[in-house]
């Protein structure tokens, strides 16, 4: 699933080509590509006709779209395989075509939801005076976001009395960090995942999120990260930063720090891949 900088990558797309334009009209090609939207199909495509979007919002991994004129956003949850791409009006449909935003210009191009395994979508919600849709006014600001409070933050893992990665996909405390970035940014603080997060010094949690910005920045300037051809940007383009990835899939290689082969363990329905010398396990309390 996409994480913030794959997120970031197709916002800063959809600003680019798709703010300030005025709908004509939309077109739901597969009813639960609008599921969320509880009206239905038919009511979410009338809802949108003639009105101007707005300057694309992020918050972590959720993406929005605010219509200019009123108080209500489209929420994109792209879920496993879900693509927002803005293609000539004249390109082939895409086998997996969803959902498809025509506008009322001369540009030229559309504005296509492509969604393989059909578990993201489209949904209209309304607005929070923040600025936010309301189903996700709970999610708390990501790293990168110039309002994240570091203090609260230490503050709030202190009190949760949990592990450090269970903590850091926690989007109650804070947003945008899944299971790669996460593994990542471990790595580059020398943390065991399962290390508790009330050993947590503020020194060490400052730090902590020091990587986690630096990992963020790094895989942003170069698209993400990509593994297969279902996350791309808004032109159909792959990230690389896979290519740089320290930790995150390279179970049996050397550690990039010390040559130690790289392990990995099931933890939680996924995978944490994690060096054994560089990061040592927390020592069991008796």
């Amino acid at each position: 699933m996409p994480e913030l900088p794959e997120v970031e990558v197709v916002r800063r797309g959809l600003e680019r080509w798709v703010a300030h334009r005025t709908v004509a009209d939309a077109e739901v090609l597969h009813p639960r590509a609008v599921r969320r939207h509880i009206a239905g199909a038919d009511d979410f495509a009338h809802r949108l006709k003639g009105h101007r979007i707005g300057v694309p919002s992020r918050r972590g991994k959720y993406l929005w779209l605010p219509l200019e004129d009123t108080t209500q956003s489209i929420l994109a949850h792209l879920g496993m395989s879900g693509q927002l791409l803005v293609q000539p009006q004249e390109a082939p449909t895409e086998k997996h075509l969803r959902i498809r935003v025509r506008f009322a210009d001369e540009l030229g191009t559309e504005l296509r939801f492509v969604d393989q395994r059909t578990f993201g979508g489209l949904s209209l919600h309304d607005t929070t005076p923040d600025g936010l849709p309301d189903v996700i006014a709970h999610i708390a600001r990501d790293p990168l976001d110039p309002l994240f409070d570091d203090e609260a933050f230490h503050q709030a893992l202190r009190r949760k009395r949990t592990t450090i990665k269970r903590a850091l996909l926690d989007q109650s405390l804070i947003s945008g960090v899944g299971n790669i970035y996460a593994d990542e940014a471990l790595w580059r603080a020398r943390l065991h995942y399962d290390r508790p997060t009330a050993t947590f010094t503020r020194p060490r949690t400052l730090e902590l999120l020091g990587h986690v910005r630096d990992v963020m920045n790094a895989a942003l300037a170069v698209g993400g990260t990509s593994f297969d051809s279902l996350y791309v940007n808004v032109n159909g383009e792959s990230g690389y930063f896979d290519r740089s990835l320290d930790a995150y899939g390279r179970e049996g290689l050397p550690c990039k720090r010390c040559g130690t082969p790289m392990r990995r363990r099931a933890w939680m329905n996924r995978s944490s891949y994690f060096c054994p010398k560089c990061q040592r396990a927390p020592r069991l309390s008796s």
